[in-house]
C-alpha cells in the first residue's frame, strides 16, 4: 500500500469547508480524472473515473462521518483505498484541511506513476481545486449534516 498526506488551508469557516466535502457529486469540479460520483445512501458512494485514458468505477463505503469535523472511507469494489479527510478551525474563518489516504496501486502503469509520484501531486492538485472552488464561491452547494459512526 502507498500513503498520501496532504493538507491545505482554506479562507472559509470548518462547518462551510465540511459542508462542502459532504457533497459528492460535485466532485468532478475539482477533482482531476474523477468523472462523476453517486452517492447511493448515505454510506455508500458509486465512483467513475478516468484518468490516463483508463476508465474505472468503483465503489466506497463512508466509514465515520463527523460533522465539521472528519469524513473517513474505505473501498469496496475495484483496487483497495482507504482514508480520511478531517477539517481543522485555525481561527473563525480559516481551516486546515488535512487528507491522508492509502491506496494500492493498480497494474504496471499505476505503479510506475506512484513511484514518480504521479497520484500525491494529483492529490495536491485536487486540494488547490477545492481551496479555488469553495473561496470563489464564499458558501458551499449543500451540505448533509448526519452522522455515520465508525464500528470496527
Amino acid at each position: 500500500m502507498s500513503t498520501i498526506e496532504k493538507s491545505i488551508d482554506v479562507r472559509t469557516p470548518a462547518r462551510t469547508a465540511y459542508n462542502q466535502w459532504t457533497q459528492f457529486e460535485q466532485f468532478p469540479n475539482f477533482m482531476d480524472g474523477v468523472v462523476s460520483v453517486q452517492q447511493m445512501d448515505n454510506k455508500r458512494l458509486h465512483w467513475c473515473t478516468k484518468i490516463g485514458g483508463i476508465e474505472k468505477d468503483f465503489d466506497v463505503e463512508i466509514t465515520e462521518q463527523i460533522p465539521d469535523k472528519r469524513i473517513a472511507w474505505r473501498s469496496l469494489s475495484g483496487a483497495p483505498n482507504a482514508g480520511v479527510v478531517t477539517f481543522h478551525s485555525l481561527t473563525a474563518e480559516t481551516t486546515r484541511i488535512m487528507l491522508q489516504m492509502e491506496y494500492e496501486p493498480d497494474g504496471v502503469v499505476e505503479s510506475a506513476g506512484d513511484m514518480l509520484g504521479v497520484a500525491s501531486h494529483r492529490v495536491k492538485g485536487d486540494l488547490e481545486r477545492f481551496k479555488e472552488f469553495i473561496e470563489s464561491r464564499g458558501t458551499e452547494t449543500g451540505a448533509w449534516r448526519g452522522k455515520v459512526e465508525h464500528h470496527d
